[in-house]
């Protein structure tokens, strides 16, 4: 068996980037307020690219002969990222601060798969880790910025993972 643990990595994401775009499309249902023409479509854009990110992850693993999760049984048994109730109580910055942690979840995550692909020598998906990591990070670095933060890139996911 080749890439044993890149591929658990990679099905871990699978699980993960599922959910995250519902906390993604949460938000952009939920929000209310006076940036709220502005950051609706926004989400839009955010859940294109977590769901593009996990087309690219979950045709990954069955190009490495693995079988991403695809039901919401699997994501819901296999996530780290926490869900709630829909609620318009929250505010907008609290919203942002929870796409904020979820977006560490994940930046996390890309770190450990790019160390374990290239303990296994996947240098293709190593590099596929690389590159979300990198888009991931400019997330944070951006919704940090609208929260009047910097980027703070280091691990620091607790609000999120259960």
């Amino acid at each position: 068996m080749k890439y044993e643990q890149t591929k658990e990595i990679l099905n871990q994401l699978v699980a993960d980037l599922s959910q995250f775009s519902v906390v993604i499309h949460q938000t952009h249902w939920y929000m209310r307020g006076p940036e709220f023409l502005t950051l609706h479509p926004l989400m839009d854009e955010f859940m294109d690219e977590i769901n593009a990110q996990l087309d690219v992850i979950s045709e990954r693993l069955i190009t490495l002969d693995g079988a991403p999760y695809s039901t919401l049984q699997e994501f819901i048994d296999h996530t780290g990222i926490k869900d709630e109730v829909g609620t318009y109580e929250r505010t907008i910055p609290e919203r942002m601060a929870t796409l904020v942690s979820g977006y560490r979840y994940l930046a996390d995550l890309y770190k450990k798969g790019i160390e374990v692909a290239g303990e296994e020598g996947d240098d293709s998906t190593q590099d596929i880790f690389t590159s979300f990591n990198t888009d991931i990070e400019k997330k944070i670095w951006m919704l940090q910025a609208k929260l009047g933060f910097a980027p703070e890139i280091a691990p620091a996911y607790s609000e999120m993972t259960r």
